[in-house]
């Protein structure tokens, strides 16, 4: 396990483990089943990085972002298309955030809310910009 390890509450654990599969490239580890059958947790290889899936539990406090009205978090993932990566979202049924395009900061990123209501930004590196140059391109944005 990475130092730091994902866990998101989502609408259904095996649908969502399906579309992170489809639309990120995730492999599916484990799974810990409650006596019902239905999983409690599903969990996921993207990358390096552990991205554990469970669906909602109200009374617990645990909730999508969808059903809170959104999260100020976003899950940034290195991909070697961004285009593609966000038409194959946009196409599985993720919602648009940010369109692609290429940022200031010397990225290809584009950004989409997965059916849970998780933002996700896609990104692909372009080119390093100098910290001068970063600096003027923040003080035009709030001049």
């Amino acid at each position: 396990m990475t130092q730091i390890a994902v866990h998101l509450v989502v609408d259904d654990p095996d649908t969502a483990a399906a579309w992170y599969a489809e639309v990120l490239g995730a492999k599916e580890t484990s799974r810990l089943a409650l006596p019902t059958g239905r999983p409690l947790t599903v969990e996921l290889r993207l990358g390096d990085t552990v991205l554990a899936v469970a669906g909602e539990w109200p009374d617990r406090g645990l909730r999508t972002p969808a059903a809170m009205g959104g999260s100020p978090a976003a899950f940034h993932l290195t991909v070697p298309d961004v285009d593609a990566a966000y038409s194959r979202a946009i196409e599985a049924g993720a919602t648009a955030f940010e369109p692609p395009h290429d940022a200031f900061w010397g990225q290809r990123t584009a950004q989409f809310l997965d059916p849970s209501g998780h933002r996700w930004a896609v990104d692909r590196h372009l080119r390093d910009v100098p910290a001068d140059e970063l600096a003027e391109h923040v003080a035009a944005m709030f001049a």
